[in-house]
């Protein structure tokens, strides 16, 4: 593994050394949404990206950081790290061991390195420049996506389909009905099972810069791609397409870029 590598792994386990105790215990919760919403955070939230940041300030004090809890510090630096400490919260807060902590690496302008890293199942996948592997028990085993040529064969997920506007939701609809089978709630770690050959499409909207940066290496490493719903670099629209197959890709697209941003 590479440098960088190796201390995205050190940061995946330092996050997980501090929300895995939380997970299933007694946990503070803040309601940061407003009327209508729920938007919580936990205390796991906050002390895993303290940790984080704070490793991150003593081994590359020049690197910049970009944090769900606690915004941005150099965020035009040219090597920046982006945390979601830990994304799913909600199924964090329900004890549903869907919930990961992200990690990622822009260099240049671009995801280089990530970790989708779950505690409680003792999975770190990571992808970078020497591949992508699945780090779980002491072994190391390579992730690579699987082939899936056509859209009726596919496995596809997305979070929730209510975070969809309507012209979203009525293309993601289209999506799962003409799928083999479809998955909800699974937050970032349907990314995982992507580049682990389990599932083979992810469609999701309304994402922050944290939510998908460590997704893209892990996927990409694993020899899978992601754009946003006109098939283009992931951007700030928020909306994100990971596909194991290139295969299915346009398939997807051709009803996804009717609500693209």
């Amino acid at each position: 593994m590479t440098e960088y590598e190796l201390f995205a792994v050190e940061l995946a386990r330092e996050a997980a050394r501090i929300s895995l105790p939380y997970f299933r215990g007694p946990c503070e919760e803040v309601d940061k949404g407003g009327p209508g919403a729920f938007d919580p955070v936990t205390q796991a939230d906050r002390e895993a990206e303290s940790a984080i940041r704070r490793l991150i300030a003593t081994r590359y004090p020049d690197h910049g950081v970009i944090g769900e809890e606690y915004g941005e510090d150099r965020p035009d630096a040219d090597h920046v790290w982006i945390l979601d400490p830990i994304d799913g919260t909600r199924a964090f807060i329900a004890g549903l061991p869907l919930w990961t902590n992200l990690i990622a690496l822009r260099t240049d302008g671009r995801p280089t390195v990530g970790v989708i890293g779950q505690p409680y199942l003792d999975e770190i996948f990571l992808g970078g420049p020497s591949g992508a592997r699945l780090l779980k028990g002491g072994a190391k085993t390579p992730l690579a996506v699987r082939a899936c040529r056509r859209l009726p064969d596919a496995v596809v997920a997305t979070t929730d389909p209510d975070l969809f506007t309507g012209a979203e939701l009525g293309a993601w609809t289209q999506v799962r009905a003409a799928a083999r089978l479809a998955r909800l709630g699974c937050d970032a770690y349907a990314y995982a099972m992507l580049a682990a050959g389990r599932m083979d499409l992810v469609a999701e909207s309304g994402l922050k810069v944290w939510d998908w940066s460590a997704l893209v290496p892990v996927i990409e490493a694993a020899g899978g791609a992601v754009t946003n719903w006109r098939g283009e670099t992931p951007d700030g629209s928020g909306q994100i397409l990971a596909v194991g197959d290139i295969g299915i890709r346009d398939q997807a697209l051709v009803t996804l870029r009717r609500a693209a941003l």
